[in-house]
């Protein structure tokens, strides 16, 4: 999708306020003030637009789309299947939602119906029709928005009822073609649980069979497919009138749904970003959760992505909610741009009266218009995405960095029952992450599924398991040249979550043996000897073998003392690294530093950035710098070269000095692709 603007707005809730005129009059104006050019309506307006069963009211949302327009502003529309009206539910109680328990959700909250009814999918159908013959003949939409946060709320994002049953083993015969075949997959000896009949298979729930791990991970696949149906339903349903580009917002990790498969019915990424900024004085942390986010965003089509919600203050839904500090939003909103965001949107435009979300941060408050610190800094925001506009949108990261993150290792991982019960994959992947957004250095996210061509490094912690041709594709990118670095704990399993036998799959690429794997308690800590320092290892400890592998650190303590804990391997034309132990930030951030010259990667200032700097960069027909100062202390960032600040066109030579919580976006006057001096590609 090709951004024409940078987009400013977010979610507009209007129907809330049909009885009272002169607020929707005031938002419009209110809106321009704060240059939003792009609001989403309908996201929850389906008892507004069909009251009752096919009486439909689009009337009042066609009138404020045409006014929204008349005052340069567009409209994401979307579907709105994410909440069912009253009368959906009291007429058709089989869409609602089925527990693991057995019972049957009662009707309330929202993504509560069963994405394979049949009855929930013809009603949709039959709403979004509707919509999509008024958008097919309007120039003021821009897209669609899909449903909204698809599975949430639910623990599990399952419905267990019959249809999906039938379904589920609809879906494992055309998986598996025989239950035999099926039996071996799941190992279904175990405990003398062999299957032999299809029926009897029912998904895995606390009171029957949960421990099954391949049914608990082919669930897993099945609710993530399910998912996916009911989205290309919804798709194909405004596609028959409307060929607007389509999103839907996806949320963060969220364990319970594959990302990377449902993303290939989009034509856009989107997201919703909520970070928990002051939790504690350090923001670390969270930025660096946060930055991973974005860059998975961008990852999947390597390509601008959305930025569908964040609020502007403080959210109504965590134990405390802390409001932004001063400089907070502009830094977070200049992130996601960072990263790759064309957008900067905002749940929501005005707060409700009432039910659970008034409180929820917006643009606008119960009492105040205009006149709030909030409201001047959206109107900041906006300001300067009007600048920069232009200069950046038609730029995204282009990364030499790559990190895997798969869905499946991901389920895989949390049902192994060793070596230690407190494993947690998105903390490790994060705190390897993390070495690289502390030395500045932009990463793409990909899945077992992705490609590594073109990558100078990748890194795959606590990659468990091992999807069919995984192996091999590492072994190709390995011996081609490229830099692989993996963990302790990976290549244990394979696609149906049976243990390797045998030799480890990439044994021969690693150059090591792997024998046992260790999970000390605190008492029994070991630490590693590498580079002449001495680093603490945390709750893993594999007892590996150096076969044609060089040892570059050693354990210092136990029986295992003096054995290989950090090793490489000379494969081809490249390089594979295994850390055998779970390492701390401070030895992460050393190893991947060096991998980093090794492979004759640096960051786009060319210098060591101090603590809670960091930097990313977007380029196209000029490179865009984004220094970003996490801390609330003004601090100097050293740089190679000379700068000028790309909206205000201030010069930075040696230095950058970066107020608290700020974010600059620089270019390069000196090496700009088209040979021309930096200035000339500065807003004015």
């Amino acid at each position: 999708m090709e951004f024409e603007h940078l987009l400013h707005g977010g979610d507009y809730n209007p129907e809330q306020w049909l009885d009272c005129p002169e607020v929707l009059r005031e938002d419009v104006e209110l809106m321009k003030k704060a240059h939003v050019n792009c609001v989403t309506l309908g996201v929850f307006s389906w008892a507004v637009l069909e009251p009752s069963e096919g009486e439909y009211r689009l009337e009042w949302l066609e009138k404020i789309i045409d006014t929204l327009y008349e005052n340069g502003i567009s409209t994401v529309l979307a579907t709105p299947s994410g909440a069912m009206p009253h009368w959906l539910t009291t007429r058709y109680p089989e869409a609602m939602q089925v527990r693991g328990d057995g019972g049957r959700n009662l009707p309330g909250r929202r993504h509560n119906f069963c994405y394979t009814s049949v009855k929930m999918r013809e009603k949709a159908r039959q709403m979004d029709g509707k919509l999509a013959q008024m958008a097919a003949k309007h120039p003021g939409i821009r897209m669609w928005h899909i449903s909204n946060e698809m599975g949430g709320n639910f623990s599990d994002s399952a419905c267990h009822c019959e249809q999906c049953q039938q379904a589920f083993r609809q879906w494992l015969k055309e998986k598996y073609g025989t239950l035999q075949e099926l039996n071996r997959a799941w190992w279904t000896v175990f405990w003398s649980h062999v299957y032999t009949d299809w029926n009897q298979i029912h998904s895995p729930v606390p009171h029957g069979e949960c421990l099954l791990h391949g049914l608990n991970l082919d669930w897993h696949r099945f609710v993530t497919h399910q998912m996916t149906d009911f989205l290309k339903w919804e798709i194909a349903s405004v596609r028959e009138y409307s060929t607007l580009p389509v999103t839907t917002n996806f949320m963060f990790f969220f364990q319970p749904l594959d990302y990377f498969k449902m993303q290939k019915e989009l034509d856009v990424i989107s997201w919703d970003s909520y970070p928990a900024w002051h939790k504690r004085k350090d923001e670390v942390p969270v930025a660096v959760k946060t930055a991973a986010f974005h860059s998975m965003m961008r990852s999947m089509k390597k390509a601008p992505f959305m930025l569908m919600e964040s609020v502007p203050s403080a959210v109504n839904w965590r134990g405390n909610n802390p409001l932004k500090r001063p400089g907070m939003h502009m830094l977070s909103s200049m992130q996601a741009v960072a990263h790759g965001s064309n957008t900067v949107q905002y749940f929501q435009w005005r707060k409700g009266r009432g039910a659970f979300e008034k409180f929820h941060g917006a643009v606008l408050d119960h009492k105040n218009g205009a006149d709030t610190r909030t409201f001047r800094d959206v109107t900041g925001v906006g300001e300067r995405l009007g600048r920069l506009d232009a200069l950046i949108r038609r730029s995204c990261n282009r990364p030499s960095v790559a990190m895997v993150f798969d869905w499946e290792n991901w389920w895989a991982l949390g049902d192994a029952t060793g070596p230690r019960q407190d494993l947690d994959y998105q903390k490790t992947f994060l705190r390897h992450y993390r070495a690289f957004w502390e030395a500045g250095i932009d990463v793409d996210i990909i899945d077992m599924d992705g490609e590594m061509d073109g990558y100078a490094l990748v890194a795959a912690p606590l990659n468990y398991m091992y999807k069919k041709g995984y192996a091999e594709k590492v072994e190709r990118y390995v011996d081609g040249g490229g830099m692989y670095v993996t963990t302790c704990w990976s290549g244990i399993v394979g696609e149906s979550d049976l243990c390797f036998t045998g030799e480890h799959p990439l044994r021969k690429v690693l150059g090591i043996r792997q024998e046992e794997i260790d999970a000390p308690s605190e008492e029994f800590k070991n630490h590693v000897v590498y580079g002449g320092c001495v680093y603490p290892t945390g709750g893993l400890c594999e007892v590996v073998h150096a076969e044609t592998a060089q040892v570059l650190g050693c354990y210092g303590e136990d029986f295992y003392r003096g054995m290989p804990a950090v090793t490489e391997n000379r494969y081809g034309k490249g390089t594979a690294c295994y850390l055998a132990a779970e390492f701390g930030q401070t030895f992460l951030n050393v190893f991947y530093g060096e991998c980093l010259n090794r492979v004759g990667i640096e960051n786009p200032l060319r210098a060591k950035l101090p603590y809670g700097v960091t930097v990313s960069e977007r380029k196209g027909e000029t490179d865009f710098l984004f220094v970003q100062n996490y801390k609330e202390e003004t601090v100097e960032a050293v740089c190679t070269g000379e700068y000028a600040e790309a909206d205000t066109g201030k010069e930075w030579q040696g230095k950058i000095v970066l107020e608290p919580f700020e974010c600059k976006v620089l270019v390069r006057k000196e090496s700009n692709h088209n040979g021309t001096d930096g200035k000339e590609r500065v807003a004015k």
